[in-house]
């Protein structure tokens, strides 16, 4: 047997489907086990990942993700996550808790700065520093400021997971899968239920971190273009002076239950909330490769189009307004399946499931046709050999596929090479055998292990647990005596204390970093041609696509009446899902699924850099084997040119599974809808992207759904309106990704898709823009808040410099972070800086606090005005500023940024302007830009989305009005 740095190379493999070479190493001394995947991707991966089931739900192993990041033996700062994160080039710097596992995961396409990061994680999970200062910070403290103070609670995870369980749709999916594991691991919340994170000691924190964190326990990753041999020499290091030790971190398999269950579960919603309802079952193990190809291209019959049998029950039903559940998990010891609905009443969950059985027992006895087959086949299958991520390194996505079967003991190798499963799979089908009807007869219909999980909303639910949650810590302080709560006050005035503290010079020195040296001087230009086809305007963009072929075709919003701009999202869904002239819209779904790789409308809205105007268009973004680009350009043609939209029904559908998408977006992605909303008051792009994707867009779907009912033609009228005005040759932008020796085919059939279009559309439209109250409060059911502002610097005389992006990285790294995230214990905070729209956006996430955010915010300019700072911090904003702007993007991505920097104005000249500037920076840059941030003083514009209660009680003097 090989033996390399005391690793012994158990397997070797060539993959063909993911284009590596794969080994399989064992660490002789401790049982560590590695995979090793050799391939010529400069997007560079590691990881080690742990097998951490939880026993309670106190969430252990998710404060423990968060701590073992906050200093370690070697690298012994406050958070060296954050010191990585301000001076690395890193293109992935995060960690993951799962049900039955931890993940600390680094990439970089910089080969130090990937050495950097993989030596501070190692010893950040082997060796970290997780005093109890630590836990109270990132898990739960008490807080109390005087004797006669009210006792609190703090913590980030804390917090985190009160968010969490702000989340209708959240808690469904927890309890969906509790409810199908009820002996196992996967019945508990390894994030941590709010009301069991308190039960958790320090004591138990530390017993979790040495029996799980250890290399017996451990799966190593590495992947991409970095040398094998130094891959193996690092990690012999980290694991010299480990011996052997049994870990008892088996996930056990749940015991099959006789007979299905229905559990209901109480949440808190606000006036217009409603049931919502999964039913689930429990499938094999995922070791099945064979099975979890053929279960994930049922789920795609069943549900993956809106034409899909199930998926098209149940809306065509009337019962809900959006379907629930997560399809297929195959990411956990046992895979499930989960379906259902939302926005229902509560008497109807009985109606709803029998159509769910109605129709697999349709499928069962029939089975699917020959067509969904068809489209299912051809999505799955160019998923798999696309091995599109977007910015999602691929080495990553690989490592978590690989995890499903390598965690529980099983071959790591099978997840990746599909190519058996899937010949297998089209052997059984060109052989007539029925695979999908034994698949719903064998784990859907005969399969009893199965729960119905009923979430339904209760008046004063999120009252009663404010109260209880005030009455048990009122009652804990009842029962201390002095001594103890001046030990609470004590203690929590020393981790503000420690938190404060700045991290002392030789420890900061501690922390390997880049030079200026090692950063690429030149702008990264991507491979841009200009020229015209039937006289539209087309990019092309010669990139190794792997025989793809990426094409955006960009329409002209200006024509738009203002009043139908709202309606343009579902303008764009209405042209692929409602069916043409020829084809009804099951047809026309499925003809897309089987001869391309999807098409999808997308907005783009964005300021100019010349500050004269903006861009507006709705993209259809369409991918497809090279051989198949003319079957995508004659879906296009047609879905232009003979979209039909008179099927009322249909298209009240699509209104309601809009509105559930913008309602559910508000919770998990608060700070998101914020930052929208108080851009909207800044530049045309801006209120354009509140109109068709903020809370307007969700006003306005609202009033849809009753136009749909009351004035059906008028409705009819303004889509038909919207497509004289776009559809046009004037004005489109055509976009084109692929590699060099497919693009000449490509433009052959631009030529005759251009010719088809008409040549005019409708004349320019005038818009108005809204106005908005200065300082917004937007009441949600949440136990926290999304805390926003935004100020104007161009009234100040603001000129963008490339320095700049420096200054908002530390903003955002150092300055937010240590207050708001730190000492203010919320998950998150941001800062935004607009080149355009000479802005500056801050933001907060899952935030227990409101007032002392806003006061933070405002205090940025004076921090930068009078901050001091040494030439290595300095450099570290510098290096994190240009590892944002050289963000590593897969072919696709960079066509379309390439694209969208030709249409804002952002020259290459520009942007090597904008390098050199920000290789620049000095820290009089830092001092100079405070100045103009203070200047702009307290102006500005405020928007906090969080409960009612907490925005009445705000001194911001907020304009508050619900939403949810």
């Amino acid at each position: 047997m090989t033996m390399i740095h005391g690793f012994e190379l158990l397997v070797e493999k060539e993959i063909p489907e993911v284009g590596v070479k794969a080994r399989l190493f064992r660490h002789a001394r401790t049982g560590a086990e590695l995979m090793s995947l050799i391939c010529p991707d400069e997007n560079k991966v590691f990881g080690v990942s742990f097998r951490t089931p939880p026993r309670d739900s106190t969430g252990v192993p998710h404060i423990l993700e968060h701590s073992v990041l906050c200093g370690s033996d070697r690298y012994p700062v406050k958070e060296p996550f954050v010191e990585l994160l301000k001076g690395s080039l890193q293109t992935f710097l995060n960690a993951f808790t799962y049900p039955d596992k931890t993940c600390y995961p680094v990439a970089s396409t910089n080969l130090q700065d990937f050495y950097n990061l993989v030596d501070v994680y190692i010893d950040a999970v082997f060796h970290p520093r997780i005093d109890e200062s630590v836990f109270r910070q990132e898990g739960w403290h008490y807080e109390l400021d005087s004797p006669e103070g009210e006792l609190t609670r703090k913590g980030v995870v804390f917090n985190e997971m009160k968010g969490a369980y702000s989340s209708p749709d959240g808690l469904l999916q927890e309890h969906s899968q509790r409810g199908l594991f009820p002996d196992t691991t996967y019945g508990l919340d390894s994030g941590g239920d709010p009301e069991r994170i308190p039960d958790l000691t320090h004591e138990r924190f530390l017993h979790f971190h040495r029996t799980l964190y250890h290399p017996s326990n451990a799966r190593f990753w590495f992947y991409g273009d970095d040398d094998e041999n130094r891959r193996l020499e690092i990690l012999a290091a980290a694991l010299d002076g480990y011996d052997a030790i049994t870990v008892d971190s088996e996930v056990e398999v749940q015991p099959r239950i006789e007979n299905p269950r229905r559990i209901d579960i109480p949440y808190a919603g606000g006036d217009d909330a409603r049931t919502m309802f999964t039913v689930n079952w429990l499938l094999p193990e995922t070791f099945d490769r064979d099975l979890a190809l053929r279960l994930e291209v049922l789920e795609h019959i069943l549900i993956g189009l809106p034409s899909s049998p199930l998926r098209r029950a149940l809306m065509e039903s009337g019962l809900g307004e959006d379907l629930t559940g997560v399809g297929l998990e195959d990411e956990l010891r046992q895979m499930s399946f989960s379906v259902g609905l939302k926005g229902m009443d509560a008497e109807d969950v009985a109606e709803a499931e029998g159509i769910i059985f109605d129709v697999l027992r349709d499928m069962a006895d029939n089975g699917p046709s020959i067509e969904m087959v068809e489209a299912a086949m051809n999505s799955v299958e160019f998923d798999l050999r696309e091995q599109n991520t977007g910015r999602f390194p691929r080495g990553l996505s690989l490592m978590l596929m690989s995890l499903t079967t390598w965690l529980h003991g099983g071959d790591p190798f099978v997840p990746l090479a599909f190519e058996a499963s899937l010949r297998a799979l089209k052997t059984d089908l060109a052989a007539g055998r029925p695979v999908f009807s034994e698949l719903v007869r064998s784990f859907l219909l005969d399969n009893a292990h199965r729960t119905t999980v009923v979430l339904e909303p209760k008046d004063g639910l999120a009252a009663e647990r404010d109260r209880r949650e005030r009455e048990e810590l009122a009652a804990r302080k009842a029962a201390m005596t002095p001594e103890e709560i001046e030990t609470v006050i004590r203690t929590a005035r020393e981790l503000r204390e420690a938190q404060e503290r700045p991290d002392s010079p030789e420890a900061l020195a501690t922390i390997p970093t880049l030079s200026l040296d090692d950063i690429a001087r030149e702008e990264k230009i991507i491979p841009t041609e200009e020229r015209e086809v039937g006289g539209v305007r087309t990019l092309l963009h010669d990139l190794p696509a792997q025989g793809i072929v990426y094409l955006d075709a960009g329409f002209d919003l200006g024509c738009v009446a203002q009043e139908d701009l709202p309606l343009v999202p579902l303008f764009g869904r209405a042209l692929f899902e409602m069916g043409t002239q020829t084809e009804d819209f099951a047809s026309l779904t499925m003809r897309v699924a089987r001869k391309t790789g999807g098409i999808e409308p997308e907005t783009f809205v964005a300021d100019t850099l010349d500050r004269e105007g903006f861009v507006a268009r709705l993209f259809l973004r369409g991918k497809a084997m090279a051989a198949n680009t003319g079957d995508m350009l004659d879906i296009l043609r047609d879905v232009l040119l003979t979209a039909r939209f008179e099927d009322r029904e249909r298209f009240r559908l699509m209104a309601l599974e809009e509105k559930a998408r913008l309602e559910e977006r508000l919770i998990p992605a608060g700070h998101m809808v914020a930052l929208t909303r108080l851009r909207a008051r800044h530049g045309m792009a801006g209120w354009l992207g509140e109109l068709m994707g903020g809370v307007s867009a969700l006003t306005y779907a609202r009033q849809l759904i009753r136009d749909i009912d009351a004035d059906w033609n008028g409705v009819l009228e303004r889509l038909e309106r919207i497509r004289r005005a776009v559809v046009s040759r004037r004005g489109l932008l055509l976009n084109v990704t692929a590699a060099g020796h497919d693009l000449p085919g490509v433009v052959d059939g631009l030529s005759s898709f251009v010719a088809a279009l008409p040549e005019s559309g409708s004349e320019m439209a005038q818009w108005l823009p809204g106005t908005f109250p200065e300082a917004e409060g937007l009441a949600i059911p949440a136990q926290v808040n999304y805390v926003g502002r935004i100020v104007d610097l161009a009234q100040a005389g603001y000129e963008f410099s490339g320095a700049h992006l420096a200054v908002n990285r530390h903003a955002r790294m150092g300055y937010l972070w240590d207050r708001v995230r730190v000492q203010g214990g919320a998950y998150g905070a941001f800062s935004s800086l607009d080149r355009a729209g000479r802005t500056m956006a801050f933001a907060s996430y899952r935030d227990p606090n409101l007032d002392t955010t806003i006061d933070v915010f405002n205090g940025t300019g004076e921090y930068f005005r009078t901050l001091r700072m040494d030439r290595e911090e300095l450099v570290k904003s510098i290096i994190g500023a240009v590892g944002e702007v050289d963000t590593y993007l897969l072919p696709d991505a960079q066509g379309y940024v390439a694209m969208a920097r030709l249409l804002m104005g952002d020259t290459p000249e520009m942007r090597q302007t904008m390098r050199d500037e920000l290789l620049g920076t000095t820290l009089a840059d830092f001092n100079a830009f405070g100045e103009l941030l203070a200047s702009v003083g307290r102006t500005g514009s405020t928007v906090v989305i969080g409960s009612g209660d907490a925005l009445a009680a705000s001194a911001a003097g907020l304009e508050v009005k619900n939403i949810l």
